[in-house]
């Protein structure tokens, strides 16, 4: 692991994204909770955000993390998407984009198990980092990344 020992704790934000793809009729049903196995946004957040709590032990070299918040929120994205958008948030000395990228990940992965029966097609697609704040780097956001990549709780 990097040696980030020297480095001063500061408020950390990191804001992360996923899509997952699938036909209309699915995500109508995914979005209103009718889903053949049940609720399945709800348990895609409770699996992102246990993602980012357990960042570094699912990545290699990665710091462990007390993280101060960690968040999932879900929209839809054109007429055949769900945007993932996930959020972490640390004061320390290393920042949190892992864990931001990790629980958008999982969560579109958890997405996909709930789907998958009915949607074979589903696609998860375009996991990337929107938002970075806090270090000695500052403020980052991603080329159109848009309101999201504010740096608030998403």
């Amino acid at each position: 692991m990097v040696d980030v020992s020297t480095k001063p704790a500061t408020r950390r934000t990191a804001v992360a994204s996923a899509v997952v793809r699938l036909d209309a009729a699915t995500r109508d049903l995914l979005l209103t909770g009718q889903l053949p196995k049940g609720e399945a946004l709800a348990v895609a957040r409770i699996a992102g955000i246990q993602a980012a709590k357990d960042t570094a032990r699912l990545i290699p070299l990665c710091h462990s993390l007390p993280l101060e918040h960690a968040g999932i929120e879900f929209a839809p994205d054109g007429a055949d998407g769900i945007q993932i958008t996930a959020t972490a948030v640390t004061t320390g000395p290393t920042g949190v984009e892992m864990e931001a990228m990790v629980a958008a990940s999982l969560a579109a992965l958890t997405v996909y198990d709930m789907v998958k029966a009915r949607c074979r097609g589903a696609v998860v697609e375009a996991v990337r980092l929107l938002h970075k704040s806090g270090g000695k780097s500052g403020r980052w956001d991603a080329p159109g990344a848009g309101p999201t990549a504010s740096g608030g709780a998403a």
